[in-house]
């Protein structure tokens, strides 16, 4: 059979037209951000002189992003201190971890030391009779009370009255409608808004508008900042 002129060129433009089509679509959904931008934010343009610990908090959880750390919340034995599973895979909760550890703090050192000292101020979810260095720091739960012992405990609320009390590198932690713990790293990056995005890991590691997404149950920052209690 002999194709015309007209119909060999629609055959032929219509899945680039489709493939452009569905991308832009893409592009517009709701909390959908790139995993790699173009422009540097705000935090990286600064010189590395003058970089401030929650910068460095930032950048260090913003690594997970452009690594493209998947999932994987299973138990792990590790070295103490300074342990950690594979680089490549990760819960939410190392997300936060590896963040800390980018400014020069080891969670599972400090987490450890403290339950070690204050067991019983920790959650008794499961079944221990002691600290485990393996795991306690990457509990959700676990952190929420380190960071509320040590760290500053701020504002639960997003508004436009509450937002200059949102900064990069804050720790913020969900509760999934199933009852799960989440948890992720402010960015510097907002919405349009003006509502910061976060850095997370519910799949892969992502840096998305996703703040008011579920219920907030923990918003600190670590270290305190000057003048906290």
């Amino acid at each position: 059979m002999v194709m015309k002129k007209d119909q060999c060129i629609m055959q032929c433009t219509f899945p680039v037209l489709l493939l452009f089509l569905l991308l832009q679509l893409v592009s517009c959904l709701p909390g959908n951000i790139s995993l790699h931008r173009e422009s540097p934010s705000p935090v990286e343009q600064l010189p590395e002189e003058q970089l401030n610990v929650y910068d460095r908090i930032l950048l260090g959880a913003r690594a997970e992003v452009k690594k493209g750390v998947r999932y994987d919340a299973s138990y792990q034995v590790i070295d103490y201190p300074g342990g950690d599973i594979d680089p490549g895979r990760g819960a939410c909760t190392d997300v936060v971890i590896r963040a800390l550890r980018h400014a020069g703090f080891d969670l599972q050192e400090l987490i450890h030391k403290d339950m070690c000292a204050n067991f019983q101020l920790y959650p008794q979810l499961w079944e221990l009779e002691e600290p485990d260095p393996n795991i306690d720091h990457r509990r959700t739960q676990n952190q929420m009370v380190f960071f509320e012992r040590f760290g500053e405990t701020l504002t639960l609320e997003v508004s436009a009255e509450t937002l200059s009390e949102w900064r990069h590198g804050d720790l913020v932690y969900w509760l999934f409608p199933d009852g799960q713990q989440h948890t992720g790293v402010i960015s510097d990056r907002t919405n349009g808004d003006g509502i910061p995005l976060v850095i997370h890991n519910a799949s892969i590691a992502r840096e998305e508008d996703c703040l008011r997404r579920w219920k907030i149950i923990g918003h600190y920052r670590f270290p305190p900042s000057a003048g906290s209690d």
